[in-house]
C-alpha cells in the first residue's frame, strides 16, 4: 500500500499538469481563431502557472536511485576554527532543521556532543518524501567567512564544518553485518535525562571493524532502543559505503573523511564585508544569506540535482 501511495503521489500531478496543458491550448486555439487580444494576460498567467508546477514535478525526476525516495539520516562535524567552528557547526544544523521543518518532514535527533560554543557533532534523522534524494548533494565542507562573536578585536573569521547525508535503509533492502565484525560499547548518556540516563549505560556506541565506520546513539532512555536506532544508522552508513564502492567512487565517499578546512568546501557562507552564499560545484549563489540560514536552501539543492543528471556518464 506504501508503495501504491508513492506511485499515486507521482502519477497524479503529472496527469493533472497535462489536463491543464491540454486545456491551455484549446483556450489558446479559441483566443486566435477569434482574435481575442484580451484572452493575453489569462493565458500568459495559466502558462506561468503550469511551467511552476511543471519545474517542481520535474525535480522528482531527478531522484530515480534506489533509495532516493527514502528518509535520511544527517551528520554534522566541526571543522577547523576551535570554538568558532563549533558555533558554525550548530548554525548549520539549524540551517537543516529549518529546511526539514519547511518541507513538513519529521525530525529526531540521535546523538549530539556539545562544545564550547556550540556542537562538535550531532546526528539526527529526517523522515519524508525523497528527504535523501532532496539533501543527498549536501554532504561536504561548508565554509564559514564572517567577524567573530568570539574575537574582541572584531576580526574576520573562517571556520569550517561537515555535512555528511546517508539513506535510511528500509525492510526491502539487505545489509548484512557479520557479529565477529561488530564491536559494541556502552556508556553513559551526557546532558539532559534524568537520573536513569545518567546513572546507567544506555548510550551505545557500534564499531564496523573491517570499514571503520562508527556510530553512536544517546537519544533514548533504554538501551535497547539506542541499540536498535544505532543499528539503523549503521546499516545505512554500510549501504552507502557498499554502493559506492561497487560504483567506485570511494573518493567521493571520503567526503567526511577529508580535512575540514581550507580548499575542500562545496559551498560558502560570507556574512562580511558582503552577504553571499555560493555553491562552488553549480555556481548558484544568492545575497540573502539570512533566509538561507533560516531553512531556504531549495536553490541549491535543486541547482545540484540538475547538475548532477547533466553530469552523469
Amino acid at each position: 500500500m506504501g508503495e501504491l501511495k508513492a506511485v499515486k503521489n507521482r502519477y497524479e500531478p503529472w496527469k493533472q499538469l497535462k489536463a491543464g496543458i491540454d486545456d491551455l491550448s484549446v483556450f489558446l486555439e479559441l483566443a486566435v481563431d477569434g482574435k481575442d487580444e484580451s484572452q493575453g494576460p489569462e493565458i500568459e498567467a495559466t502558462l506561468k502557472d503550469l511551467t511552476k508546477r511543471f519545474e517542481k514535478q520535474n525535480i522528482f525526476e531527478l531522484m530515480p536511485g534506489e533509495v532516493d525516495k527514502n528518509g535520511c539520516f544527517l551528520t554534522i562535524h566541526a571543522g577547523a576554527g576551535g570554538t568558532e567552528a563549533c558555533d558554525w557547526s550548530q548554525m548549520l544544523y539549524r540551517m537543516y532543521l529549518r529546511w526539514a521543518e519547511r518541507k513538513g518532514f519529521a525530525v529526531e535527533e540521535v546523538d549530539r556532543l556539545e562544545a564550547e560554543g556550540g556542537i562538535k557533532s550531532a546526528t539526527c534523522r529526517i523522515d519524508g518524501a525523497y528527504a535523501y534524494g532532496y539533501l543527498k548533494g549536501e554532504s561536504g565542507v561548508h565554509r564559514l567567512v564572517r567577524i567573530s562573536p568570539f574575537d574582541a578585536n572584531a576580526r574576520r573569521h573562517t571556520s569550517f564544518a561537515s555535512a555528511y547525508i546517508f539513506p535510511v535503509i528500509d525492510d526491502t533492502i539487505e545489509v548484512n553485518i557479520r557479529p565477529e565484525d561488530l564491536r559494541v560499547d556502552t556508556y553513559r548518556s551526557g546532558g539532559a535525562g534524568g537520573q536513569h540516563v545518567n546513572k546507567t549505560d544506555s548510550a551505545v556506541r557500534f564499531t564496523h571493524l573491517p570499514t571503520g565506520i562508527v556510530v553512536a546513539c544517546q537519544s533514548e532512555r533504554s538501551q535497547t532502543m539506542n541499540r536498535a536506532i544505532g543499528m539503523s544508522i549503521l546499516k545505512s552508513r554500510l549501504y552507502e559505503y557498499y554502493r559506492q564502492e561497487k560504483e567506485k567512487e570511494n573518493e567521493k565517499f571520503a567526503q567526511e573523511k577529508k580535512d575540514i578546512s581550507w580548499g575542500n568546501q562545496i559551498r560558502s557562507y560570507v556574512f562580511q564585508p558582503y552577504t553571499m552564499v555560493k555553491d562552488y560545484r553549480t555556481k548558484a549563489e544568492i545575497g540573502n544569506i539570512q533566509a538561507v540560514m533560516d531553512g531556504d536552501i531549495d536553490l541549491f539543492i535543486e541547482e545540484y540535482l540538475r547538475f548532477d543528471w547533466d553530469n552523469r556518464g
